[in-house]
């Protein structure tokens, strides 16, 4: 170290300080203001404002990414701090929209995904940008405002007779070195764990910084596709270690095999969570139909969507594999050219004919293509439909359905059985084809003594004019879509061998304070609630996850199960518990038969997890109690955060690693060897 330290110093000699200042004011203007939109991202994000070691890690990159303008002659170098401005600033804009919709950050793998916001550009632009996203801005402009005041006054000349870049070059480079290995020195193997593993975001912007974040995220991007040709034989004996340590007895229990040879029709409901089932204005329902569905069949109340950025797609992928989504782009369209096992695949194996059908534009997440990879036989979609009434990005759902009707009937004469999955359109965000929901005021009507002595009846506007409004209002269309789908399958007879499968493909991404509102407004004074007052409702981070479930209902005509699950349950439970009762089973599930399962775990692509017990973050390492008796340690912890680990470890590398195809062609090898 210290021949270091006097090599340094014969290099550099004593720095004359404020000549150094005075003589490096656009550098030094470019580094704060960018070190400046650093810290405002984390306030308005994730919030850890005044933590010290993602300020430093971000000071440290933004030192090494502007040191080479120092190559340059002064006057040039406003080119070189420009360009970098403009890339920093465009990643905290970029990252500020998107962590509005995700409560996440932007990955460069997901750069395939985004382009799917064309097709939803009205949802983005009225939804998501705010004028809060383009703060960021002011810091190219004040470096540029900065640059023209200082040329004004012959500043780079001076700068000129001064300045030695490639001098001033190495000294920032070490400096931001130095700085970059101290910050490291200071992390824990935990922190060390996740900057490597990289698939929560939140997390490593919090401690590690925006810039940090970034960097690396372009480093692990590319580590999918690098791993796939060095790494297979490391990952194929992760994932073969896996399931030999947690190869599950397979149980029966009264579901097994149920419903063995039926048809099924499963509904993917859009946007649609589970809390609208509690709700009703002026003594109406908003969802009446799934409401009765509930009832009479198998309502699984604690199911939970487990989207990462693929939204409806990793859904679809999640419930038909029962493996989580990538945490490196989105299945459906980074890596769709893999081999998976799923429920279509597995019911093809009883003979059953497999069909999906959509309202919308086929290319939409690439299903044209990824349907087919699923296993399904066929894929109707808009070019398949009249469109003869239009609600948001497509179809109307009930003309959705009434179509399909007609082309199930053709389907159902001419094979014996048959698995069908229609996804739902309407109920897409940004609600707001208010004319064609249909009329459903989402106000309240109470009595109300005036000044005189007098009741009168006043209605109150309560949810009227809010985004959450015009949700229940489009939550209310798409209800009456399936119960007029149902009473079309009834009418036709195609309800007497066929299961229905409903589900919410993930929640609707509401504001939090219409959450507030719904649950806090007083209808007599036409406010909120005061927060002391004992029946007020806090919608805390907690409080919105734990609401963010979406229903999930098995219903067949012909047997009423009038039953409520509760126990907790996930997408990747979906495949296992439908397995159980139609009997087929995928040897890579990661889910369980709910019904053969003391206690589940859900999982979210972040690192976060959920038991009957607890709600556990896993970005900031603390927990919400779920159950009063329960009696909790960190033994607990420990154990789910690890269970949690290993399966997004083991899920990431089958999908990344074509581990399901490779492995069987190696098989298939050593099949041939043996003959």
């Amino acid at each position: 170290m210290g021949k270091f330290m006097s090599l340094v110093k014969s290099k550099f000699g004593k720095i004359n300080y404020k000549q150094y200042v005075r003589t490096n004011i656009l550098f030094f203007t470019t580094a704060i203001s960018l070190l400046v939109n650093a810290v405002l991202i984390r306030t308005t994000t994730v919030g850890n404002v005044l933590e010290l070691k993602p300020i430093l890690a971000d000071f440290a990159i933004i030192l090494v990414l502007l040191c080479p303008a120092y190559l340059l002659k002064p006057k040039k170098q406003i080119i070189y701090f420009t360009t970098v401005s403009i890339i920093m600033t465009a990643i905290c804009i970029i990252n500020s929209i998107y962590f509005n919709y995700y409560s996440s950050f932007a990955s460069v793998s997901l750069i395939s995904t985004s382009l799917q916001v064309v097709n939803v550009a009205d949802a983005v632009t009225e939804n998501l940008m705010q004028i809060r996203d383009f703060v960021y801005l002011w810091q190219p402009i004040v470096v540029l405002f900065v640059h023209f005041n200082l040329n004004k006054k012959n500043y780079y000349r001076i700068v000129e007779k001064i300045e030695r870049g490639k001098k001033r070059f190495l000294g920032t480079f070490i400096t931001g070195t130095i700085l970059i290995a101290v910050f490291f020195s200071t992390l824990t193997a935990l922190e060390i764990g996740r900057f490597s593993n990289q698939w929560n975001r939140e997390f490593l912007v919090m401690k590690f910084g925006i810039y940090t974040y970034q960097i690396n995220d372009i480093v692990r991007s590319l580590e999918p596709r690098i791993n796939a040709v060095f790494g297979y034989d490391e990952a194929a004996r992760k994932i073969r270690e896996y399931y030999e340590e947690n190869k599950k007895e397979v149980k029966t229990n009264k579901y097994t095999n149920m419903f063995k040879g039926k048809n099924i029709i499963m509904i993917h409901a859009e946007s649609i969570q589970q809390f609208v089932m509690d709700l009703s204005f002026n003594g109406e329902e908003v969802t009446p139909n799934l409401n009765k569905l509930a009832d009479e069949g198998l309502f699984f109340s604690n199911f939970y969507s487990q989207v990462g950025v693929g939204t409806s797609s990793d859904t679809e992928f999640t419930l038909n594999t029962s493996l989580m989504p990538s945490t490196n782009g989105t299945v459906f369209v980074s890596y769709w050219d893999r081999q998976f096992i799923t429920i279509p695949k597995l019911l093809k194996q009883q003979n059953y004919y497999t069909f999906s059908m959509h309202g919308n534009k086929g290319d939409m997440w690439n299903r044209l293509v990824m349907h087919k990879e699923l296993g399904y036989d066929r894929f109707y979609h808009k070019t398949d439909y009249v469109i003869d009434e239009e609600i948001g990005f497509g179809l109307s759902d009930k003309s959705f359905f009434r179509q399909s009707i007609e082309k199930i009937k053709k389907i159902d004469a001419d094979n014996e059985k048959y698995f069908g999955t229609l996804l739902m359109l309407s109920n897409h965000t940004p609600f707001d084809d208010l004319l064609k929901y249909g009329e459903f005021p989402v106000d309240v009507t109470v009595n109300i003594t005036n000044e005189e002595g007098v009741v009168e009846e006043v209605t109150r506007p309560y949810m009227e004019e809010t985004v959450m409004g015009n949700y229940l209002k489009s939550v209310h269309y798409a209800d009456s879509a399936i119960g007029e789908f149902i009473a079309g399958l009834e009418e036709e007879g195609l309800l007497e061998n066929t299961v229905i499968v409903i589900y919410g493909d993930h929640d609707a991404r509401l504001p939090r304070k219409d959450f507030v509102r719904l649950y806090n407004y007083d209808p007599y004074t036409d406010e909120l609630k005061d927060e002391m007052d004992p029946t007020y409702k806090v919608v805390d981070y907690y409080g919105y996850e734990l609401n963010r479930k979406v229903p999930f209902i098995i219903w067949t005509k012909n047997k009423k199960l009038n039953k409520e699950v509760t126990e907790v349950m996930g997408m990747y439970d979906v495949l296992p518990t439908l397995g159980n009762m139609f009997d087929f089973r995928s040897d890579y599930q990661l889910g369980n038969d709910i019904f053969s399962v003391d206690e589940n775990v859900v999982i979210f692509p972040n690192g976060n997890w959920l038991t009957k017990d607890m709600y556990y973050n896993h970005q900031k390492q603390e927990f919400k109690l779920l159950n009063d008796s329960a009696i909790l340690s960190q033994e607990y912890i420990d154990k789910y955060s690890k269970i949690a680990n290993d399966k997004i470890t083991v899920s990431n590398n089958i999908i990344w690693f074509d581990y399901i195809r490779k492995s069987k062609e190696s098989e298939k090898i050593l099949e041939t060897y043996k003959n």
